[in-house]
């Protein structure tokens, strides 16, 4: 008895377009996400706009055109995409949302000193790392929209 070979490439095929799709809508809960955060100043937008654009990469690239081309955040991802580069707003804001966060943490959870300065190293190191990332202007790029 023989196997049919095209069974073994329609499968692959409904496999390959159910996880397009999977990637199409985690893209669209992230940019959701982003969307919210716009509005929301204790939640991040950038990263989930980031991370729209890297979930509609694998899955449409219309999608994805869509997003690098979009007139008020598609600077800011191809930016990101080319050079790791975070205008200095964006980290002023992510810093600053950090900090709040904690507060908040320190103030409402009234946690034991060990998970406080746990969770305050891994909020600094978060912190350090977004400063570290180049400037839009300074790698020689275009002001982000």
């Amino acid at each position: 008895m023989t196997a049919n070979p095209q069974a073994g490439t329609r499968r692959r095929a409904a496999l390959h377009a159910s996880r397009r799709a999977g990637f199409v809508v985690l893209g669209f809960v992230f940019l959701a996400l982003g969307i919210i955060g716009a509005f929301l100043p204790v939640m991040p937008t950038t990263i989930f706009l980031i991370l729209a654009a890297w979930s509609f990469g694998r899955s449409s690239p219309r999608l994805e055109a869509w997003m690098l081309a979009h007139p008020r955040f598609g600077g800011v991802l191809r930016d990101w995409r080319a050079h790791g580069a975070i205008p200095r707003r964006a980290k002023w804001m992510a810093c600053g949302g950090i900090t709040l966060g904690y507060a908040v943490f320190w103030l409402s959870a009234h946690p034991p000193l060990w998970l406080a300065i746990l969770v305050a190293a891994a909020m600094l190191a978060s912190a350090v790392w977004i400063v570290t990332r180049p400037e839009p202007a300074a790698a020689g790029l275009a002001a982000p929209e």
